[in-house]
């Protein structure tokens, strides 16, 4: 049995790494998040419900369409906010899955996230989280800045369960503030929107003098049949709830976050010996995965 789920690893690994024009090299994408959700998001990819490509078509989500008719409120509410500091980074390690977005100049505010309690956002933007509470195919949702000269690194997203929304809200309008799906770049405009799969690799930049606030989403893939859809609702929900990450004290932090600063511990050490020798660190680094893989299959 444990060999069958190794194939299933390495398989599903195979379909990931060689899904869209653009690659991880081998080295990076056999220790990436996503070859370690693989099994989970083949499954997505299998039963999905919309064309398995890069950007899907906004007719494929028509509960929506209240996001775009209501941009100018959500605009006012992530205008007030952005002007009293509310949109930033994380001042702590309990934000484990943008934490590397921070150091290159990104900046968040939760307005929803998988159920968790979030009263900061249902208190300082109302209007906002209203309409996300009344749309259940929203799972989460946040203001995300790009401010002038940001960027983001070129990454796969690990969980296939859910696709990808964002709606202009203070852009430059300009192709120099943009982000590249598989190879095709998108550019912000305000209030217009975009749907895409996070599970291609993807990068964005922001070259121009201005900032890009947008409203940032994670709309639940539609499933071909309603038993895909229950295991992709309730797989979402137990993993990603997880990863709730605070906007200020009193709001959810999740089981992931709470453990992430001792985790991260590790992961500063392991910066530390890069720093001083890049084979010594590599080496170490697939002896460790080695010694675990050696663990679990012998």
């Amino acid at each position: 049995m444990k060999w069958l789920i190794l194939a299933l690893f390495v398989v599903s690994a195979i379909v990931v790494h060689f899904r869209g024009r653009v690659r991880h090299t081998f080295t990076r994408q056999a220790l990436d998040h996503s070859t370690f959700t693989a099994p989970i998001n083949v499954f997505m990819y299998a039963f999905s419900r919309v064309p398995n490509k890069p950007f899907i078509d906004l007719d494929e989500f028509p509960e929506l369409r209240v996001l775009l008719q209501r941009a100018d409120e959500i605009r006012e509410e992530a205008v007030r906010l952005y002007g009293d500091g509310h949109i930033k980074a994380s001042d702590k390690y309990n934000d484990a899955g943008f934490n590397s977005f921070f150091k290159t100049g990104w900046k968040r505010f939760y307005l929803k996230w998988y159920g968790a309690s979030m009263p900061s956002a249902a208190e300082l933007c109302p209007v906002s989280t209203r309409l996300l509470a009344d749309m259940p195919s929203v799972k989460a949702a946040m203001f995300a800045a790009l401010p002038p000269g940001a960027r983001l690194p070129r990454h796969r997203d690990p969980y296939a369960g859910s696709l990808r929304f964002h709606l202009g809200l203070i852009t430059p309008n300009s192709p120099a503030c943009y982000i590249n799906v598989d190879g095709q770049n998108y550019y912000w405009r305000d209030g217009e929107a975009v749907v895409f799969d996070e599970t291609y690799i993807h990068y964005a930049e922001n070259k121009t003098e201005q900032n890009r606030i947008i409203l940032f989403a994670d709309i639940e893939r539609p499933m071909r049949y309603r038993w895909a859809q229950a295991v992709n609702h309730t797989v979402g929900g137990l993993l990603l709830k997880a990863a709730a990450s605070p906007n200020q004290e009193g709001d959810a932090t999740g089981g992931i976050n709470r453990i992430f600063g001792t985790v991260y511990a590790v992961r500063r050490f392991g910066k530390a010996l890069k720093a001083r020798s890049v084979p010594l660190y590599y080496l170490s680094k697939w002896l460790l995965v080695g010694g675990i893989l050696a663990l679990i299959f012998l």
